[in-house]
């Protein structure tokens, strides 16, 4: 499993609708894009849950890196670049995932939590408290899926999560609202520890 978020951070008095209705016109072209998992396609408003900053930061789960990478370079990411200019691309490798007890349920927010890799602590132990904080996260009422991926580059670890009603109480992270789910290949993406 790889990972994949790029962000467009938009001025402060920018129409958000324009963006639900760019996804709403444009979201389903990814519904069956082969490689991909998912993909998310998350706003955040100012002003709104606490965010500072109006953003469009679509979130993917690929379990194919030919999927990932036929997605940046055949045309689909030059849409998005043409609009807004050509953002950073980040990628991250999977430490885990895992299904949630509203699996079926549409997605209705997602939190993104960042934290880097603590120096002095093996690897290993960092590895294997992701896997076990996936495993928590996913089974948190009303939670779709969980995962958790590693930028090796930067040592920063991302844990990723979809719900089907608000953000659970407590939760550390950027929450952004879902506005459409692409998810062709989501039973594809293996669950639990990637290695």
């Amino acid at each position: 499993m790889h990972a994949m978020q790029y962000t467009f951070t938009l001025p402060a008095d920018y129409p958000m609708d324009v963006i639900r209705e760019r996804v709403a016109r444009t979201g389903h072209l990814l519904d069956d894009w082969p490689g991909l998992g998912l993909k998310a396609y998350l706003v955040r408003e100012r002003g709104k849950g606490g965010s500072s900053v109006n953003q469009y930061a679509p979130f993917y789960l690929w379990h194919t890196v030919e999927g990932m990478n036929s997605f940046l370079w055949d045309g689909a990411f030059q849409r998005p670049t043409d609009d807004f200019g050509r953002p950073a691309v980040r990628q991250w490798t999977g430490l885990a995932y895992e299904e949630g007890d509203a699996a079926g349920s549409p997605a209705r927010v997602a939190v993104v939590r960042r934290r880097p890799v603590p120096d002095g602590v093996p690897l290993s132990e960092v590895a294997a408290d992701a896997v076990r904080e996936t495993g928590r996260s996913a089974a948190v009422d009303g939670a779709l899926l969980a995962a958790a991926v590693v930028d090796t580059a930067c040592w920063e670890l991302v844990q990723f999560s979809l719900h089907a009603g608000e953000a659970p109480d407590g939760v550390e992270g950027e929450v952004f609202q879902v506005l459409h789910l692409s998810e062709p290949g989501r039973g594809l993406l293996t669950r639990g520890r990637q290695w």
